[in-house]
């Protein structure tokens, strides 16, 4: 069997990054005799089987030809007389376009290597036009090795553009889009993703609440970089360094979202951009199908992290009532995740990355005392219904000032 590792697996070998995962593509067979082999097949487009006994992934080199918009428009050809080469000048990068014998020995038709070295995202062929997702996957790439100094080829940002102008973006599905932002959070420089979607015209199309934070100032006291798009990518570049949590990367990305609403006779200020933001945030997390517990975080952080921010200046009777709206009385709460978003929030200000964020440690005491204020003589009491939770209340309130008193 002549069979060629590829992709991914190999362009981080050569970078020698570890490799997560390998992919090898067949030359010469058929699923029949993939199957007499022992191989089981797995694929739904197009043969891939599973190695009978290493269960990694064997595709039969295959070509495809655009039938129709969009990322699934494709006709696959798999045949034992598909070339490798025809195989790899279907792939989307020339870093991508590699492959290498079980021995060791690179094959590189379309100059991957030297691009690798470069440090250049190039397409292969103008069928990178082909398919939208190519768009989302760059970006991605743009999060995963920016930081190694890799660059768009001014050709492919072009041609990226141009699909965009096309309308072939309008055919992504929300799944798909979710799918990549999903990677993109939990790669090394998330905001590259979102830099090289505006780069190309694509995040206007794509994540268009995002888009429109860009070009909206902020006070200067405040905020050093004035323009809120550029915060809410350094807030997420704050929390990927904060925390792994996708979850809480995700809730910094879109705190601000209510400040692309402030009218601009109220520039740079922004009243009530927190409230404004909820129902934005509502729509984008509907469209893009965003799993319950990213939205319910990244609600609670746009609707309460002002106050968070304020917490040595607020009530004890505030900081309660915030900290009851967060669930921070309940056994399993996402109290500290809050507390890394806020303080992301907090840090992503140029020349301010390294600020304190002392709030966190106040309002987590606060909350430890609250929550262990004993309840038991009020609710076994002669109280009932709301006057039982307005008296636990007041309990909690008394906790929480005897705390800040003490600090």
């Amino acid at each position: 069997m002549e069979i060629y590792l590829v992709g991914g697996a190999v362009r981080d070998k050569l970078l020698e990054l570890p490799v997560k995962e390998r992919d090898w593509v067949v030359i010469g067979e058929t699923p029949e005799s993939m199957v007499r082999q022992g191989f089981r097949p797995v694929g739904k487009d197009f043969p891939v089987f599973l190695h009978p006994k290493t269960h990694e992934e064997y595709a039969l080199a295959r070509t495809e030809r655009k039938t129709a918009p969009g990322y699934k428009g494709f006709t696959v050809h798999a045949s034992p007389d598909v070339s490798l080469e025809q195989d790899l000048i279907r792939r989307d990068l020339t870093i991508n376009a590699m492959a290498m014998t079980p021995e060791g020995q690179l094959v590189d038709p379309y100059g991957g290597q030297r691009d690798l070295e470069k440090r250049i995202f190039r397409h292969i062929s103008p069928a990178f036009a082909e398919d939208p997702v190519r768009i989302l996957r760059i970006a991605r790439f743009a999060a995963r090795y920016g930081h190694l100094g890799f660059t768009l080829a001014e050709e492919t940002r072009i041609l990226m553009r141009s699909m965009v102008t096309a309308g072939e973006v309008d055919h992504l599905v929300p799944e798909r889009v979710w799918a990549e932002l999903f990677k993109a959070l939990g790669e090394k420089s998330p905001s590259a993703f979102f830099y090289t979607l505006k780069d190309c015209a694509a995040l206007d199309k794509i994540f268009p609440e995002i888009n429109g934070l860009f070009g909206v100032p902020q006070p200067e006291k405040y905020h050093p970089e004035i323009d809120t798009g550029i915060h809410v990518m350094l807030c997420l570049e704050q929390a990927a360094r904060l925390s792994s949590s996708l979850e809480v990367r995700f809730a910094a990305l879109v705190h601000d979202l209510g400040k692309g609403m402030s009218p601009k006779e109220h520039w740079p200020h922004h009243y009530g951009h927190e409230a404004q933001g909820l129902p934005i945030l509502e729509c984008m997390c509907s469209r893009l199908r965003v799993p319950n517990s990213f939205k319910a975080l990244a609600l609670q952080v746009m609707q309460y992290h002002t106050h968070c921010h304020r917490a040595f200046e607020l009530r004890a009777s505030t900081i309660t009532d915030m900290l009851a709206a967060l669930g921070a009385f309940k056994p399993v709460n996402k109290l500290p995740e809050f507390l890394l978003a806020c303080e992301a929030d907090a840090r992503g200000r140029t020349g301010l990355e390294n600020i304190a964020y002392p709030q966190a440690a106040l309002l987590s005491g606060a909350a430890r005392a609250a929550a262990s204020v004993d309840t038991s003589a009020i609710l076994n009491g002669e109280l009932k219904g709301a006057h039982i939770g307005e008296a636990i209340r007041r309990l909690r309130i008394k906790a929480v000032a005897e705390f800040i008193k003490a600090e």
